[in-house]
């Protein structure tokens, strides 16, 4: 007797997937690791060093929907190698960047890939497993951004320390070539040939107020996590009183909670996409509303960075998944997109973030801010939900999947 679909073992193909999203991963979020080296090195102030931060960010708003619009009509294996290619090729120019400006312009480069990547990437993974796995391919694929948080960042950090900052751009090259071959060899050929619709259609496929509410619940949701992430190194110690030598594995705990909720979000939404979305985002604001009394203590606020960790990187997948299923024709684009409203929620946080603590004057009133917007997050999945054809907080919609 033949097994079923869904008891299929995970293909290797969405393993190579994941290696390309942990190289990724670790070049947007290494930076911060190695600043203060960059800083020095190219003779540059610590604010202008940060900018590398934020151009890579604003690459990659900008950058994912037009480079998804610019390969739509290309075969879905052949964009994942090109964009591997350029992810390499950045990251080579930012080891080689003989000054600041042409380190920026490398970052910018580097930047182009991500969103693409993880836009086509969602869709070929939710390819390459049966219907009711779909929420969970897209979870493995992320879980290489999530590794990456956990150990390429703090890898790369020590061997900027150790050997120097071009050092830990010339690894990430390495991981580069390597996701390359892999991607070539694993992901099958009949992993899609581009979008269905032109580029014009694709874009009124996005302005659809589904995939619209969809953009916004991922900024939302985001930006209650970023709001107070970004600024959680002066709670620990400020408030909770560690040292600061105890931050790095606190922040440990928090990228453990990222991979475990990652994966469990996958799960949640596999069996029902609406629910998950719904369960995750309360979840996140009920994290982020309690976390200032677990700050009272060290041990509670040790288990609140992980439930953060957990509760943010939870609705990822259903956010995702949800974006992709309400885009026809135009999955890439809409999934394209939703990396680049992930990007932006990031912006947000930290500058809600900053805005709350010039105001209040303390770091405390943070998380209840955050909590605020998670909830505004939170609220919008209850309309949109509801107003698709009078569905109800229950079973998962049909999934749309282009057949490849």
């Amino acid at each position: 007797m033949m097994a079923s679909t869904s008891s299929r073992p995970i293909p290797w193909a969405l393993y190579a997937l994941t290696i390309g999203a942990f190289g990724i991963g670790t070049t947007e979020f290494v930076i911060m690791g190695v600043l203060e080296q960059v800083a020095a090195d190219l003779d540059v102030s610590i604010r202008q060093a940060g900018l590398l931060i934020s151009g890579y960010a604003l690459g990659v708003f900008v950058g994912a929907p037009l480079l998804t619009i610019a390969s739509a009509r290309w075969p879905r294996k052949k964009v994942l190698v090109a964009l591997m290619v350029i992810f390499t090729l950045g990251n080579l120019a930012c080891a080689l960047a003989p000054n600041y400006s042409m380190l920026m312009v490398a970052r910018v480069v580097t930047s182009l890939a991500h969103g693409t990547f993880f836009g086509v990437g969602s869709v070929v993974a939710t390819g390459l497993v049966a219907p009711d796995k779909r929420a969970s391919a897209i979870a493995t694929m992320f879980t290489g951004l999530t590794v990456a948080t956990l150990l390429g960042v703090p890898a790369g950090a020590w061997l900027g320390h150790e050997y120097g900052w071009r050092t830990t751009f010339w690894a990430i090259t390495g991981v580069g070539v390597l996701a390359t071959l892999v991607i070539a060899l694993m992901v099958p050929r009949d992993s899609g040939d581009g979008e269905v619709l032109g580029w014009q259609k694709s874009l009124a496929s996005i302005g659809r107020p589904t995939v619209l509410l969809g953009l916004l619940m991922t900024a939302l949701g985001i930006a209650g996590v970023f709001t107070v992430f970004t600024y959680i190194q002066p709670m620990l110690t400020g408030i909770a009183g560690f040292s600061q030598d105890a931050v790095s594995l606190i922040l440990l705990v928090f990228g453990v909670g990222m991979i475990v909720g990652n994966l469990l979000g996958g799960r949640l939404a596999d069996r029902g996409l609406a629910p998950a979305l719904i369960i995750t985002l309360a979840v996140l604001a009920a994290v982020l509303g309690l976390f200032p009394f677990a700050l009272g203590y060290q041990w509670t606020t040790v288990v609140f960075v992980g439930l953060l960790g957990m509760a943010g990187f939870a609705t990822v997948a259903p956010l995702q998944l949800w974006v992709l299923n309400r885009a026809e024709g135009a999955a890439s684009l809409a999934s394209s997109f939703n990396i680049g409203a992930f990007n932006l929620g990031n912006a947000i946080g930290a500058g809600l973030g900053g805005v709350v603590i010039e105001r209040s004057g303390s770091f405390t009133a943070v998380p209840g801010a955050a909590a605020l917007v998670a909830l505004t997050g939170l609220a919008v999945a209850v309309w949109a939900i509801k107003r698709e054809h009078g569905e109800s907080i229950g079973p998962a919609p049909a999934i749309y999947c282009e057949q490849e």
